[in-house]
């Protein structure tokens, strides 16, 4: 038996898997609801930390995908469950929108720009010269220093955008003090998704389309991993890494359970 057909639960990236530039990819659309159909436990992962799980769900709804919001899981809720766990109650300045300041939040923190317990930075396109400058006093201050993701650039129709892991690395230059990452490849940001459904490792499939984020964090929390062709990995770009996921797919068409046709003889 393949480590695939004891698959029983599953993590499944968004961008490059699901949906691609706010469309539908081949085959999603009939996944998801096959996973809803058989009531198999599942999440949809993001490291972007801009948007709330409702903004995403109705977002991957005009794409044509049905997710609802409790079936989303991303960097920002990831990062408010880890501190929810270290801290509980505590306090933290934050840079970011609305995804990771409602996540905090609802995790029982408080916003302060005073003595803060940390300093927490998140994807955001209007980042200010005060807000950043405020974070560096803080955290020379003694303020611990979390970071959403890692990820230095996001795409835009323009071209490359600055993105957490840029504005991270400016305040790390800044302060001396290395930040600690809460979103892939970090392989918490698995393990709380996991805990969210009740799921264990050795029965968890992941599907992603980057060897260096969701592969490499898929085997290191002990995931049955699947690459899939339709974001930015192809053949020489996995061929760089000294390690493989344990399914390459052309999409996650693949993964669509076809029923037998009867043939009448």
């Amino acid at each position: 038996m393949s480590r695939r057909d004891e698959v029983e639960c599953w993590l499944t990236d968004m961008d490059g898997v699901l949906v691609h530039e706010n469309h539908a990819l081949p085959g999603a659309a009939a996944l998801l609801q096959q996973w809803q159909d058989q009531r198999t436990p599942f999440l949809v992962l993001t490291n972007n930390s801009i948007f709330t799980p409702r903004d995403l769900s109705a977002r991957l709804r005009a794409s044509g995908l049905d997710v609802p919001e409790e079936f989303i899981w991303t960097s920002a809720l990831a990062t408010a469950a880890f501190l929810a766990e270290q801290e509980p109650g505590g306090s933290a300045f934050v840079i970011g929108e609305a995804g990771i300041t409602t996540a905090i939040h609802e995790a029982g923190f408080t916003m302060t720009e005073t003595n803060p317990d940390y300093v927490v930075v998140g994807e955001t396109r209007n980042y200010s010269f005060e807000a950043i400058t405020k974070a560096i006093r803080l955290i020379a201050g003694g303020a611990r220093f979390i970071v959403t993701n890692p990820d230095a650039t996001g795409p835009s129709k323009d071209g490359p955008l600055p993105a957490t892991g840029a504005i991270a690395a400016l305040i790390t230059k800044a302060t001396g003090m290395e930040s600690y990452v809460v979103g892939k490849p970090n392989p918490m940001m698995f393990r709380s998704a996991l805990n969210k459904i009740g799921a264990h490792s050795e029965n968890t499939g992941m599907i992603g389309d980057r060897m260096d984020t969701d592969i490499v964090a898929g085997i290191e929390a002990g995931l049955h991993t699947i690459l899939v062709l339709t974001g930015i990995s192809d053949e020489a770009e996995i061929n760089r890494y000294p390690f493989r996921p344990n399914e390459i797919l052309s999409g996650v068409i693949d993964l669509v359970k076809t029923e037998p046709v009867e043939v009448e003889i």
